[in-house]
């Protein structure tokens, strides 16, 4: 027997029943692949019509056309026969998810699962107990749980945990050094014993080692490194004040922001606060050395009402001029748009640092109402996008001032 082709059964996967008659037919862990991707990507309605036009425009002659068309067509009537009759399916969730686990690298099952869960709303990847033994924690489930977490019942819930507190150490474990080196000093000029990647001095290196420079091979020997050394800071306290808006579009702010204020809280010089909000403000603060608790009791979705959440802050400050207010939003006001202006223009005009923050998590990539956002910064406020590690930095800088 002839071994497959692997760029044919690629191209097969990828193009789906129609390429067959080019490619040839599937054969053991390859059509295993394909069910798993039909099973998934076989309920978009739209896929038919998409088929259909493929099809028409596969060759350059009138035969290829004719035979694209014919395999489009061929293709339909294959869709219309799954999807219609009253034949079992071929897999359930379960066998589904060890299937994919089994078939696919690591980065294909987390495209297959976010696709799953945001995109067919197959809540049972996170809702249903013999699914949850079996997966493999990470930030797209984390975000579905949230969402569900309403509708399990207890022993779903202790199974979800589980995802919720995986996700949270890994992130704890990545930004925690981030934001604490933040606050480890400023670096300064003089020469130091301590040898630290993040201290190496280029410039200083550089000079001192040009005697080794080697003109023919165009390299420098190192011999002397130079390094840094930094201040110890001393500081008074400062007040940050998280506010996050916890509606259904915001759920990777409201993760970030949790573990972010958990990586803040305790450092010297720097009194953390967190509050979520929605049409409700909620102050978080007795939970934020536990954020899987905090995340876990969170009540994401519902309206936004931004300006009754930074009149809330404006009440927990102690001394304007050491108080940082930090606003995590979509900047979509469902409330009063004039108070909440009015009150960041108090803020800033009696000297508390505003800052605006249109996303919180690794990417930062924004999507926000850029008129009511615009005009929070004709009030004094910075407004941007900063990653959890950003904002840190942000915070630093004034703390260090």
């Amino acid at each position: 027997m002839t071994a497959p082709d692997p760029e044919l059964e690629r191209w097969r996967l990828i193009l789906g029943a129609p390429a067959e008659r080019r490619t040839g037919a599937l054969q053991g862990e390859a059509a295993e692949r394909d069910a798993a991707l039909e099973w998934l990507y076989g309920r978009d309605p739209d896929r038919a019509g998409r088929q259909i036009r493929i099809g028409g425009v596969r060759g350059t002659d009138g035969a290829e056309g004719a035979d694209g068309a014919g395999a489009a067509e061929d293709g339909h009537d294959a869709d219309r026969k799954r999807s219609g009759g009253s034949e079992p399916s071929a897999l359930t969730t379960v066998e589904w998810l060890d299937g994919i686990h089994r078939l696919f690298p690591k980065e294909t099952i987390e495209r297959l699962e976010r696709d799953a869960v945001e995109t067919y709303d197959i809540q049972e990847v996170v809702t249903d107990p013999d699914v949850l033994a079996r997966i493999e924690p990470n930030a797209t489930l984390l975000r579905a749980v949230l969402r569900t977490k309403h509708l399990m019942n207890p022993q779903v819930l202790a199974l979800a945990r589980r995802i919720v507190e995986a996700v949270v150490r890994d992130l704890m474990e990545r930004l925690k050094p981030e934001i604490r080196q933040s606050f480890s000093g400023t670096r300064v000029r003089r020469p130091s014993r301590f040898r630290q990647a993040r201290n190496f001095d280029f410039r200083a290196t550089i000079r001192a080692n040009l005697a080794h420079y080697d003109p023919e091979a165009r390299r420098l020997a190192i011999e002397n490194p130079r390094f840094f050394s930094r201040t110890r800071r001393h500081m008074k306290q400062w007040q940050l004040i998280l506010l996050v808006d916890q509606s259904a579009s915001m759920t990777a702010s409201v993760i970030h922001s949790a573990v972010t204020a958990a990586c803040l809280w305790g450092l010297p010089g720097l009194r953390t606060h967190l509050v979520a909000f929605d049409t409700s403000v909620v102050d978080l603060t007795q939970d934020v050395t536990d954020p899987v608790e905090l995340l876990m009791t969170a009540q994401l979705g519902g309206g936004t009402d931004i300006a009754k959440a930074v009149a809330y802050g404006a009440s927990l400050i102690d001394n304007p001029r050491r108080t940082i207010v930090a606003l995590i939003t979509d900047f979509y006001e469902g409330g009063d748009g004039q108070w909440l202006v009015r009150t960041v223009r108090e803020l800033v005009q009696q000297g508390t640092q505003v800052l605006g923050l249109a996303a919180l998590d690794e990417a930062a990539n924004p999507d926000y109402d850029h008129g009511l956002a615009q005009r929070l910064a004709d009030a004094g406020a910075h407004v941007g996008a900063m990653t959890p590690g950003q904002l840190a930095a942000f915070v630093a800088e004034r703390l260090g001032r």
